[in-house]
């Protein structure tokens, strides 16, 4: 009796048991028939020129966009960054010229965007500049006779000096002898006029007294044997080229004074700005660390540009009350013309120069991003004008183009990826790049190069060494060899040349 009540209770756990296993196995099943065709795993399915079914667009391959030059033909994990690998995807048919960009992974990379807008804006330009002396009010101080320098009042550069201060007090023979000559003459002839006096007189000054020295001598009727050259303007001395105890003689200059009534500003104004500025012109200076701008009136536009910084000097007198600016100072200098004129501005951060060309990246929605080409005008404020290639209403993207670009610079491997099946598609040849340069070194690994800029690989002038063609280098190059040539960029980054050529003097006059 007990073992069968065991056997019963055995033979119910297994059935239950057998009931338990056909349910889990019909609400699995019952729960795979639920999930849709595009499932987690199946993102890894896909290959380049597949279609991704959740934006309904052909992918071309994917990158990291850290690292555009790299491509994928999966997805995956980026062996560069800690990220996944991004999808780009084909404009439409392949045709188009636009760089989609995944929301997500613009807002990563910090993707930021301005609107076109028509505003009106005035022929407004600030420029640095410095102050410096009135050329013009200098004053040179020279010895009119042979004479000792008794006393020096001003001895050092740059001290000040006011009108009517005795800079130095000389003794000079030829003063003595004419102020006795004209004492005697005086005694001879006491209160009758005399020519004899007169002509003592014109002798003192002919010695080189001042007229303000003759009359002391004839106001006083006593010798002067020591006198004083007194300044003539109120300013500092920039040069002193005596001592007590020297002989001067006739002609030597004694100082170089300045006025700094009136002083020179002058600005450094950039060459393609310069049309902008012409004599006349009303201008505010504010110097550094004032609270309130000077204003003055451009003199000259001067006939000097700096090879450096490639700007032009323009010279603007400014009165100088109370003698606050002073030589050497920094000031900020806002030409002005009060013009307005309406035209469409955008950020000057969102204008790419290759140097031959400007363009910008244009937020086209469902195109993408398009490189533009754009001719811009004046510049203020951090904003720049738009003459042609943009219309008011279309977004720049102001940060981040210079990746966007990078990346529409590579399109054109990307639509031959593109025009074939992947199964059976080859890998993608490396986009060409052709460029001008000098033979530095010769190797049996290859060429060093110093070439000039490469836009169509966003370099700049360099020296870099190129690795031999598959076919080896031809004959006959040497260091000095000036030579075309073109070349690609692997996996690595490594630039091989495909072709190497001698330039001649016509093909290097071409850009």
């Amino acid at each position: 009796m007990k073992k069968q009540v065991i056997a019963t209770a055995v033979g119910l756990a297994l059935a239950g048991a057998a009931i338990y296993g056909a349910y889990q196995f019909g609400v699995t099943r019952g729960t795979r028939s639920a999930q849709p065709l595009a499932s987690p795993g199946a993102e890894s399915a896909l290959r380049a020129g597949d279609t991704d079914p959740k934006t309904g667009k052909r992918i071309l391959y994917w990158h990291d966009p850290m690292v555009p030059g790299q491509r994928f033909d999966k997805p995956g994990k980026s062996p560069f960054m800690d990220m996944q690998l991004v999808p780009v995807y084909a404009d439409g048919d392949g045709g188009g010229n636009g760089v989609t960009v995944d929301p997500r992974v613009a807002q990563n990379l910090g993707i930021r965007t301005a609107e076109v807008k028509a505003s009106r804006m005035s022929t407004v330009l600030e420029a640095p500049g410095n102050v410096a002396i009135d050329e013009r009010s200098v004053q040179v101080i020279q010895a009119r006779t042979n004479a000792f320098v008794q006393h020096l009042a001003v001895k050092a550069t740059l001290d000040p000096v006011r009108r009517g201060q005795a800079l130095v007090t000389l003794y000079s023979p030829d003063w003595v002898a004419a102020q006795e000559e004209y004492l005697a003459v005086s005694r001879m002839a006491a209160g009758e006029p005399s020519d004899l006096r007169d002509a003592a007189r014109a002798r003192m000054l002919q010695a080189g007294m001042t007229p303000g020295q003759v009359s002391a001598v004839e106001t006083s009727g006593k010798l002067q044997p020591n006198l004083a050259i007194a300044s003539p303007v109120d300013g500092l001395a920039t040069e002193v080229a005596v001592r007590e105890g020297m002989t001067v003689t006739p002609g030597m200059t004694l100082f170089r004074l300045a006025d700094l009534s009136q002083v020179w500003v002058i600005a450094e104004v950039p060459e393609g700005q310069a049309r902008a500025v012409a004599p006349g012109l009303a201008v505010k200076v504010s110097p550094t660390g004032a609270s309130e701008a000077l204003v003055g009136k451009v003199d000259t536009v001067l006939p000097d540009v700096n090879p450096a910084t490639r700007t032009i000097k323009v010279r603007i007198v400014l009165p100088n009350k109370g003698r606050h600016l002073l030589p050497g100072m920094f000031v900020t200098v806002r030409f002005d013309s009060g013009d307005q004129k309406e035209a469409l501005m955008i950020p000057l951060e969102s204008v790419i120069h290759t140097g031959q060309r400007s363009i910008v990246m244009v937020d086209a929605d469902k195109a993408g991003f398009v490189a533009t080409e754009v001719k811009t005008g004046r510049e203020a404020a951090g904003m720049v004008e738009v003459l042609d290639g943009l219309k008011a209403g279309q977004k720049v993207v102001t940060s981040g183009q210079f990746l966007i670009d990078s990346e529409a610079s590579l399109r054109g491997t990307a639509e031959r990826m593109s025009a074939t099946p992947a199964a059976s598609a080859p890998a993608a040849p490396a986009s060409e790049h052709e460029g001008i340069g000098r033979i530095e070194a010769v190797t049996d690994e290859g060429l060093t190069i110093s070439h000039g800029p490469i836009p169509s690989a966003q370099w700049g002038a360099m020296t870099m060494d190129f690795a031999a063609p598959p076919a080896g280098l031809p004959k006959g190059f040497k260091p000095g060899d000036r030579v075309r040539f073109r070349f690609h960029l692997d996996s690595d980054g490594v630039a091989i040349l495909s072709s190497v050529e001698p330039v001649t003097s016509a093909q290097g006059a071409r850009p």
